[in-house]
């Protein structure tokens, strides 16, 4: 009775430190996404291409935008500070962090025609496809 009784506080225990873990590792989760900031992805056309990244709290000066081997990488700092100052408590929070976003180009995209513009907090980036790589029309005579 004594084993049997042992091996139920052992696996009780277990459990407790198994859901224990499983909590911290969901409190990691969602400090990493929080630096991961949402995309939309969009086409117009046959020859343009949008992206609208959300980067609220971001200056356009801790932006950095690139165009590496047919990715376009989005790199930005954010620096977010929140105080509150009263006349019995002073409350500072601070939020500091890198936030990354890749994304792999399609074929015949023109490196010199890509705009990026942040406003309210959204970055908006247009690529438009080289002239060469465009659909044309033809007529038939």
């Amino acid at each position: 009775m004594d084993i049997v009784k042992n091996a139920k506080e052992i696996g009780s225990k277990v459990e407790e430190k198994l859901e224990h873990g499983l909590e911290v590792a969901k409190d990691a989760l969602s400090n990493v996404a929080s630096h991961l900031p949402f995309a939309n992805l969009a086409k117009k056309g046959n020859d343009i291409f949008k992206i609208e990244v959300d980067l609220p709290g971001v200056k356009k000066s801790d932006i950095d935008i690139k165009i590496e081997n047919n990715h376009l990488v989005v790199n930005a700092v954010r620096k977010v500070k929140k105080e509150v100052k009263e006349d019995d408590y002073y409350l500072c929070e601070s939020s500091f962090g890198r936030i990354s976003r890749s994304f792999l180009l399609p074929d015949g995209i023109d490196t010199d025609k890509v705009e990026a513009k942040l406003k309210d907090g959204r970055l908006y980036i247009t690529l438009e496809k080289e002239e060469s790589k465009k659909a044309k029309s033809i007529a038939v005579k």
